[in-house]
């Protein structure tokens, strides 16, 4: 059985990420499994992420690690909807997904969006701090191997989706 493709939508949050991942999900031609920082979350209870954040954060992160990995050997497309941070509770961050996905195609997109208009996005939507995005990109992971890049700050959501399956997919 054939491998399906695991694309990993990097970036801080309100660069557009979700945006993008339901673009993709709407794409007639190609069908996606989406696992998301935000919903493997969730599986965590409040109070044990109020008692220490990311250590807990950092087990679930690496569980959706082998969780794409699963569908994937099962022959079904992947999105990742995340960010590559370097804290000591999940360090290598970077190095351990690609140890985790070795075997797997994998390409990750690095998401971008100027972190002024980041912070716009995060007082507009109000489920986010004003300078969340900028304490994440503080914290992202360096010498990422990026397959492609996608720009929200001058693309729609609809266009970046284009341009993914474009290059990654032809």
């Amino acid at each position: 059985m054939e491998k399906g493709r695991i694309i990993f939508l990097n970036g801080v949050t309100s660069a557009g990420k979700t945006s993008i991942v339901e673009s993709l999900q709407n794409q007639e031609d190609i069908f996606f499994y989406v696992v998301a920082n935000d919903l493997f979350q969730e599986m965590v209870g409040e109070n044990y992420l109020r008692k220490n954040y990311w250590k807990y954060l950092s087990e679930v992160i690496i569980m959706m690690y082998h969780t794409a990995k699963l569908y994937s050997d099962m022959g079904k497309n992947v999105l990742i909807d995340g960010i590559l941070v370097e804290r000591e509770e999940i360090r290598p961050h970077y190095h351990q997904l690609l140890e985790i996905l070795k075997n797997n195609p994998l390409d990750i997109v690095e998401v971008y969006c100027p972190l002024d208009i980041c912070r716009q996005r995060n007082i507009i939507r109000g489920d986010r701090y004003e300078t969340q995005s900028q304490e994440q990109y503080d914290l992202m992971a360096e010498n990422i191997k990026y397959s492609t890049r996608v720009d929200t700050s001058i693309h729609s959501s609809e266009e970046c989706a284009i341009k993914i399956i474009r290059e990654l997919f032809n």
